[in-house]
């Protein structure tokens, strides 16, 4: 296995390098007592791949938790390193509470990411790839392609690869042409008939497999099959002077470009959102450059011309030691290659609705009690059969819905449609800010507005960021309502990925409240008090910091005060304060916290009775669940929420309460303490900003909470209705 090593980030690494003051702990407000925003997030990235790194993850594993780092690395610059870009070029000094201003934060990640991506090529190159070739899996490099796969790479190129090349000339006749948004290039240069020099550009399509297979398939010992693969750049580049008949091609260098992607909607002067936000999409390809990866050994000529055309300067070229955009290692992943992945499972039926009798409908059950679905391990097909199920019950009145990211070809949107034709009142809020999912949103929200669904799309100002589905039925003389409340979207795709946690219930405080959750997210309702639900923008923040004050004082008076967190990320500083406040009152502090986390750990003083946790593994941790002891009487509030500053205060956000005293016996003592007691995924943050994997003790054998979760669902397939 590879060595375990402390992750810190250089900002830390640097301060170390000198001794530091102890932190003024007066105000809770020294800049040393909070980690940066930023840097919090590249040192999950490096936990990211440390499970890349990790030899006990089965091998194309590995390769997709490279490919996941390429695809996170990619949106942070998109969106959290343009941001700063933006600030640096403002002027503006400081970036958050740790007063890390964006120019030496600019540095600072620079650094970080460079080192990361050298660690996952040296992994890849020297690790990951070996072991895959001695499984019947070669990547390899076009110059070590024996004769029969360059013929097969040449055929290829001819046949499927040339027609769609378009090489794009660069000279006093013809500008420098558009490079879009994490497009993979070639940067050529050619002499031509009279001896001069010239600058071609090539992208490599992304509409063809990124790598091309360059053998027939052969068997190994033990009927595995083998199969070889060259990247798709390297066979064009191979093969380029095919599109410069008469030319001499000097070079070819690869290049990639990543663009600012988070454009403004100015939504106060839009007079249609649905529009504004089209336009928004279309305009993300073309935003200002704000990273270019090159190859190491691309020659300061063509590098000149690279920078100077897309207006970037010295510390925004990345210069990889292996092949670009890692992203684009998933092609591997997705190989049928079952002995190399971790092993398929059947999602289960939750035991509520197993256990109904056979005449029993899910309404039935519901009414009975409340159901609690935790995925990817209780099927998300439970959620779309109640959807179904509604959509031709003769009693269901009406259907209310906030879609955020659903995704393509969803069967979630077809019970929708299905329901408007049975006629049922059916009524959308499709949320089109949902960062990159905003196209397929759009498109979604046409389908449902031309089949006669009421659809909203969102507020101005605000993001709808709750998950909630409202089913009104007649029952008798009166009216019930049917909830759905989760952590996780409505995604049958991202429901087997991630975990999540969603309640099936009727309790009526609860059907009010979303009620007029809904009344306010369609209409012009302006309700300031919930029932049982805390609602962002409007009562989360006070009712949430309110349930912490209690908890401490429930500490000052001696009785049993204890706080277990497991969240997203943490980043909000009056939050962070709180929970200093409650460790300096003597409240145990648990912090599940898979990404961000802002908050240091094991001061002295102020927070040594904070343990602060990060699971990574197969899954991505998603649920938000929040436990507070108070005195022995627990409450746990589950829902969208990450304490963050975007989620307390400008998004609409839900939190709801367990009330079901088995509810939350089960999520206290069968989820929560399971991720407590984890030491085959987890890493303990230290009181420097570092992660270090946690260890089992006194030799006993690790202990994987989603496994663990994996071997108790495997009940079986569930199929629709």
């Amino acid at each position: 296995m590879a060595p375990r090593r402390r992750i810190t980030t250089p900002i830390e690494r640097r301060k170390a390098l000198r001794p530091q003051p102890g932190p003024d702990i007066s105000g809770l407000t020294d800049p040393q007592l909070y980690l940066n925003r930023e840097m919090s997030l590249l040192a999950f990235q490096r936990r990211v791949l440390e499970e890349a790194l990790d030899e006990r993850n089965q091998i194309l594993e590995r390769v997709k938790f490279l490919a996941i780092l390429g695809s996170n690395l990619d949106e942070f610059f998109m969106v959290r390193v343009a941001g700063l870009i933006a600030q640096a070029e403002t002027g503006i000094a400081e970036a958050g509470p740790d007063r890390v201003g964006p120019v030496a934060l600019l540095a600072a990640i620079g650094w970080e990411v460079k080192t990361l991506l050298a660690d996952a090529h040296e992994s890849l190159v020297g690790d990951i790839l070996p072991s895959l070739a001695r499984g019947g899996v070669e990547l390899l490099d076009y110059s070590a392609l024996n004769p029969e796969q360059r013929s097969l790479a040449e055929s290829y190129f001819q046949k499927t690869i040339f027609p769609v090349l378009t090489p794009l000339a660069f000279d006093p006749g013809r500008p420098f042409p558009h490079i879009s948004n994490l497009s993979l290039n070639l940067a050529v240069t050619i002499r031509d008939q009279h001896g001069a020099e010239r600058f071609a550009r090539l992208k490599v399509p992304d509409s063809l497999p990124q790598l091309v297979p360059v053998s027939h398939l052969r068997e190994l010992n033990g009927g595995r099959s083998a199969e070889s693969f060259v990247w798709l750049e390297q066979v064009i580049a191979a093969n380029i002077s095919a599109l410069f008949q008469g030319m001499e091609v000097l070079e070819v260098h690869p290049f990639h470009v990543t663009r600012d992607a988070d454009f403004a909607i100015k939504e106060l002067d839009a007079e249609d959102l649905l529009e504004t936000i089209e336009e928004g999409v279309r305009q993300r390809r073309f935003g200002s450059v704000v990273r270019l990866e090159v190859s190491e050994n691309m020659p300061a000529a063509i590098l000149k011309i690279l920078m100077q055309n897309l207006e970037v300067v010295s510390s925004q070229v990345y210069r990889s030691p292996g092949n670009l955009s890692l992203s684009r290692l998933m092609q591997l992943y997705k190989l049928s290659r079952p002995e190399m992945k971790d092993p398929a499972f059947a999602p289960g039926i939750p035991d509520a609705l197993a256990k109904a009798a056979d005449d029993e409908d899910v309404f039935s059950v519901i009414r009975r009690q409340d159901v609690l679905l935790h995925h990817p391990y209780d099927s998300f097909q439970t959620v779309v059969d109640l959807l179904r199920r509604a959509a031709r019950d003769p009693q269901v009145q009406a259907i209310k819905m906030v879609l955020y990211r659903v995704g393509r070809n969803s069967p979630v949107v077809e019970a929708l449609l299905d329901a408007v034709e049975n006629g049922k009142q059916v009524a959308v809020l499709v949320e089109l800010k949902a960062r990159f999912d905003e196209e397929s949103n759009i498109e979604w929200a046409r389908a449902l507005e031309r089949e006669g669904v009421h659809v909203v799309y969102g507020l101005v100002g605000l993001k709808t960021h709750c998950k909630l589905l409202l089913v009104v039925r007649r029952e008798g003389d009166s009216i019930r309502r049917y909830l759905h409340m989760a952590t996780g979207n409505y995604n049958v795709v991202t429901a087997h990925l991630y975990t999540d946690l969603g309640l099936l219930t009727c309790q009526d405080d609860a059907g009010a409240d979303v009620t007029d959750l809904f009344n306010y997210l369609t209409g012009y309702s302006a309700v300031r008090e919930y029932r049982k639900l805390l609602v962002s923008p409007v009562t989360l923040r006070e009712k949430f910091e309110g349930l912490i004050r209690r908890e401490i004082e429930h500490a000052r008076r001696g009785h049993a005060a204890r706080l277990i967190f497991k969240m997203n990320a943490l980043e909000d500083p009056r939050m962070i304060q709180l929970l200093y406040q409650a460790s300096q009152a003597g409240v145990q502090v648990d912090l599940l916290v898979r990404g961000i986390c802002c908050l240091r750990p094991g001061v002295p003083a102020v927070s040594d009775k904070i343990r602060v946790m990060s699971v990574v593994g197969r899954f991505l941790e998603h649920s938000r669940i929040y436990c507070f002891a108070n005195a022995g009487r627990e409450e746990i509030y589950v829902g969208s929420a990450d304490l963050m500053p975007r989620n307390l205060d400008r998004r609409v956000e839900v939190l709801f309460p367990l009330e079901d005293p088995s509810l939350i016996a089960r999520v206290k003592d069968e989820i929560l303490q399971k991720y407590l007691a984890d030491t085959a995924k987890c890493y303990l943050m230290q009181s420097d900003g570092s992660y270090v994997r946690r260890q089992p003790e006194n030799g006993e054998a690790a202990f994987g909470v989603q496994a663990w979760f994996l071997g108790r669902s495997n009940r079986g397939p569930i199929t629709a209705p």
